[in-house]
């Protein structure tokens, strides 16, 4: 069944100019034809067309049901990429393995400076609906490292580097299933001595991904994956 996202579908039951041009125009839906709905705060909705329209389709809701809920919940932040490209594959993968929140960094050895937040949220929205997911990730885009790391988490806080004269466990090794997680990801010329002094300061255990050396996208899609299977 096609998947669309309706973010006030409990306000107006239409789908939006860009959701309708794609069910009419694209996919060649029209009245009488069932289509689910995504909320994005975890909610699906069974519904019929009754006007198709290509800028704007009316539905009816025929069922409405919770998408399972986790126990946990996942929070990446990680210093966006160079090239735009590999932190928009990171951004699409991880949504369909579970991601609840982006947070993007801005660090002292960060390549990039400036992301369009937009495109990243469209990334999220198609892989939320890809992997029939009815929770949308939140994102945030671009914060200080400094400002990041001092804020309140009530959950466990991971910071995974590279320098080898600290101590560092495997991530699966120091994560507790069931329990929020959120784990800092660096830029590909990895976070400073003085920013992992002040994660640690501020709660963050220093992590390992393994005994490759990753690149950024990769590292932070192990991270993600790592709790998620921790939480199978």
């Amino acid at each position: 069944m096609h998947i669309f996202y309706t973010p006030d579908i409990e306000i107006k039951q239409e789908l939006s100019e860009e959701e309708s041009s794609h069910a009419i125009r694209v996919l060649r839906l029209t009245e009488g034809d069932e289509i689910l709905l995504v909320d994005g705060i975890g909610n699906f909705y069974k519904a019929i067309i009754t006007r198709a329209h290509h800028k704007r389709s009316s539905v009816e809701i025929v069922d409405k049901y919770a998408d399972i809920e986790r126990n946990f919940k996942v929070h990446i932040a990680v210093a966006p990429t160079k090239n735009i490209d590999r932190i928009e594959w990171f951004t699409e993968k991880s949504a369909e393995i579970g991601i609840d929140n982006l947070t993007l960094l801005k660090c002292r050895y960060s390549e990039r400076k400036d992301v369009k937040k937009e495109r990243i949220s469209k990334i999220l929205i198609s892989a939320m609906k890809q992997s029939q997911k009815a929770s949308l990730t939140e994102l945030e885009s671009l914060i200080d490292f400094k400002e990041f790391v001092t804020r309140k988490f009530d959950g466990e806080k991971f910071i995974a580097h590279c320098y080898k004269d600290t101590e560092r466990r495997l991530l699966k090794d120091l994560y507790t299933p069931g329990h929020d997680a959120v784990v800092l990801i660096g830029p590909e010329g990895d976070f400073s001595e003085e920013e992992v002094d002040l994660a640690i300061s501020n709660g963050f255990k220093p992590i390992s991904l393994g005994t490759s050396r990753l690149r950024t996208e990769t590292a932070a899609l192990v991270a993600c994956h790592t709790i998620n299977l921790l939480n199978e």
